[in-house]
């Protein structure tokens, strides 16, 4: 004959265990939340706290609900997690402001580079309170009443080219002519040819000697700024002319605020 076993009780008290559990974890969040708010002093404790609880029964239980994880220590560390040392990038290098060059330098330079065109009457060079002044006579630059650069002046303008380039100024290309009215199939008159000799000049600084168009501007006065008398040839030729005027500090001053930007 069988013996009749016992009827087995149904523990009701089982959930106390998790319970009991879950305040403790919650107990153990709290610590660890209050010792990670705290200063110098709290450190100590907060390290303690959690290498005794990480090391126990609960350990993964609490990795979890600190956001760890059982598998942590198979990923890569949480930006949070690593040492991270916060380093300011170094300030970009600031290009110095350019100011106008002292004229004085480059009229020595180009009464000293240019001194057979100066005996030859080609060029003339004044320094005032405007700027840098060179003016190239129409007879060896151009021909008459023709506003095409001619070949032989390269050399002369690839040497004032060189000044160009190594100066933060602007430079104002300005043509002249003389008093006597001109009138052919390509210019109507002395206006027409002033401006576009200087236009031709700019041209030709900017795509033969890279010299940037915006450093440069042009203007065609005709007759109206004469540099001799109109009442001889020979002041009519000194009248017939283009102007490379390299302009100083105080002469770009008058300049259009555009214009003096760009030469920085």
């Amino acid at each position: 004959m069988r013996r009749r076993k016992n009827p087995t009780h149904e523990n009701h008290d089982r959930w106390l265990v998790s319970y009991a559990d879950f305040i403790t974890l919650l107990f153990a969040f709290f610590v660890v939340m209050f010792a990670s708010s705290q200063k110098n002093e709290a450190k100590q404790m907060s390290a303690s706290v959690r290498e005794a609880l990480e090391h126990g029964q609960l350990s993964a239980a609490l990795a979890t609900a600190l956001g760890r994880g059982r598998y942590a220590a198979n990923k890569k560390p949480a930006l949070a997690d690593r040492a991270v040392t916060h380093e300011t990038p170094p300030p970009a290098p600031v290009e110095p402001e350019k100011h106008p060059a002292d004229l004085n330098k480059s009229l020595a330079l180009l009464q000293q580079g240019l001194s057979a065109e100066l005996n030859g009457g080609k060029i003339q060079v004044r320094l005032d309170a405007r700027g840098l002044t060179i003016s190239l006579r129409e007879a060896a630059f151009f021909g008459s009443g023709d506003a095409t650069v001619a070949n032989a002046g390269y050399p002369t303008l690839e040497k004032i080219a060189g000044i160009f380039r190594d100066l933060p100024n602007s430079v104002r290309l300005e043509g002249h002519t003389d008093s006597r009215p001109i009138h052919n199939s390509r210019f109507p008159g002395n206006w027409e040819l002033s401006a576009a000799r200087a236009i031709a000049m700019l041209e030709l600084f900017r795509d033969r000697f890279a010299i940037p168009a915006g450093r440069m501007a042009v203007a065609g006065y005709a007759e109206n700024v004469p540099a001799d008398t109109n009442g001889t040839e020979e002041g009519r030729a000194h009248n017939r002319r283009v102007d490379l005027v390299i302009l100083s500090e105080e002469g770009m001053k008058s300049e259009p605020l555009a214009a003096a930007a760009s030469a920085r």
